[in-house]
């Protein structure tokens, strides 16, 4: 490990204990979430207490819960990255695979609270009926014999942007829907060196942006966690959150993730 003892997590929600030197006393006691404690850092989330630099504690309006603050992290900034890095998308079509996943289903949100439209992919026809339909303006399912038919029915001259949770498996629907000069914004993949078909893509002038979450520029992170607040203050994100768990289950709720829930995992922490 990089470090001798490490405590896991880089998400969660509380109140300011205390502050360091230079720091304004007066956010000692305000409801904060944060982000990023335990990226390149030992000390995370799974604790009683954790130290973050000023900017990575972020003010929780009253109109966010304490239960919405620690969902925004990681997921949250890797979705808004994923939609803005490359601008606006007011009146865009943007492509987000895996809707019903933690960054998916927040870049589907982020996306329609940019004023994109949103088609939005599952993995299975019977998963269609879980979709959020008031960001998700065209659901698709990718188990169809076609599904690209499908999505240029909705986007007749192409996609504008993509948010890709799997390129090694969607990379052949992907270059079939793109616009020229699309985005494509890939955050995972299942296979580690994945082909993709070069020559349509190099002449529709196709960018493939890769995301790294820990490394994301500071500035792109704090306007990401502006924008969510403010989103999350708006009611423009809905989040599936399953039932919290005692800091003590803390194995338990990594098999709950390892199972696939699909909704955010939650630990409670005794004050």
């Amino acid at each position: 490990m990089p470090y001798p003892q490490v405590i896991p997590h880089s998400d969660g929600a509380g109140v300011i204990e205390s502050v360091g030197d230079g720091i304004d006393p007066g956010r000692v006691g305000r409801r904060v979430w944060v982000f990023g404690a335990q990226s390149y850092r030992p000390f995370g989330t799974a604790a009683q207490l954790t130290a973050v630099p000023a900017w990575q504690a972020v003010d929780l309006l009253d109109e966010v819960s304490d239960e919405t603050g620690p969902c925004l992290g990681i997921p949250g900034i890797t979705a808004h990255r994923a939609v803005f890095a490359d601008g606006p998308v007011t009146g865009m079509t943007v492509l987000v695979h895996g809707v019903l996943g933690g960054v998916g289903a927040l870049a589907a949100q982020l996306a329609h609270w940019g004023g994109a439209t949103v088609v939005g992919t599952v993995r299975n026809h019977d998963d269609l009926k879980q979709v959020n339909t008031a960001a998700v303006a065209h659901p698709v399912a990718l188990d169809q014999p076609n599904p690209a038919d499908d999505i240029r029915g909705h986007a007749p001259h192409g996609v504008d942007r993509i948010i890709e949770v799997a390129f090694s498996d969607n990379i052949d629907v992907d270059a079939a829907v793109v616009k020229n000069q699309a985005v494509i914004a890939a955050y995972a993949t299942r296979h580690d060196r994945p082909d993709f078909p070069f020559w349509p893509m190099l002449f529709d002038n196709v960018t493939i942006r890769l995301l790294g979450s820990d490394d994301f520029p500071a500035q792109a992170k704090q306007q990401a966690a502006a924008d969510l607040t403010t989103a999350a203050r708006d009611g423009a994100l809905s989040i599936a959150i399953g039932p919290a768990l005692p800091l003590e289950h803390v194995a338990e709720a990594h098999n709950r993730v390892d199972a696939g829930a699909r909704d955010r995992v939650l630990l409670t922490i005794p004050q």
